[in-house]
């Protein structure tokens, strides 16, 4: 997943990113609600308030009228007023400084989980592969499959960056929302089945000792 951090303070920004980078997140980092603004799309933004050239709100909203990428308002103004504001500016979420990292992570999965209900049919990089989120159904060349609602939050998971490695470790906490890695196993026995439902074994691939990747040829 793509973050946009738009951040003007380096003793915040800097620390931030690296921690976002560890749990397997592609950062961008900008300075400047300008910047922001020209920056190509991400999978989501976690946007400050106080950026030197404008407000935050200002660039929340510029960014909602055009698109409807997850946007985190990160502030330390923390009234009731400017939570209104940040959410009628059209941010999915805010979170008022200091946080725990582990809270912002948490956050993030569930902005993710709660806009992924958006249809990703014929998303790029899927080939024969069609995710519909909200419906939770799937296709494979046109033909609908039967999944149980594990293995599709698990090829959703997968889906929604072909091509990355997925962390045994993230993908438990994802959707099994655990990290107890001695329940491992049942990703193995997850993707077994996913692989035979799917018809071509290839799709699903072990990368040995780290995870597992989508692979769908175009």
């Amino acid at each position: 997943m793509k973050l946009l951090l738009v951040e003007d303070e380096d003793a915040i920004a800097e620390p931030l990113a690296k921690g976002l980078r560890c749990e397997g997140f592609v950062v961008d980092r900008v300075a400047s609600g300008l910047a922001a603004l020209d920056a190509p799309e991400p999978d989501l933004v976690l946007l400050d308030i106080g950026l030197p050239d404008t407000d935050g709100f200002t660039v929340c909203r510029e960014l909602r009228s055009r698109s409807n990428v997850p946007i985190i308002i990160l502030t330390a103004k923390g009234e009731e007023i400017d939570r209104v504001v940040g959410l009628e500016v059209g941010a999915d979420d805010y979170i008022v400084k200091p946080f725990g990292f582990r809270e912002l992570i948490a956050r993030i999965r569930a902005v993710t989980r709660r806009t992924g209900e958006r249809p990703t049919q014929g998303a790029p990089g899927l080939g024969p592969l069609e995710l519909d989120t909200r419906g939770r159904r799937i296709f494979v060349g046109g033909e609908e499959i039967d999944l149980t609602p594990k293995e599709f939050d698990l090829l959703a998971l997968l889906a929604s960056d072909p091509g990355a490695v997925f962390r045994r470790s993230r993908i438990l906490e994802e959707v099994w929302e655990t990290t107890w890695l001695g329940s491992a196993k049942t990703i193995d026995v997850h993707v077994a089945a996913l692989r035979k439902k799917l018809g071509d074994p290839s799709w699903i691939e072990t990368v040995r000792g780290i995870g597992f990747r989508l692979h769908v040829s175009p």
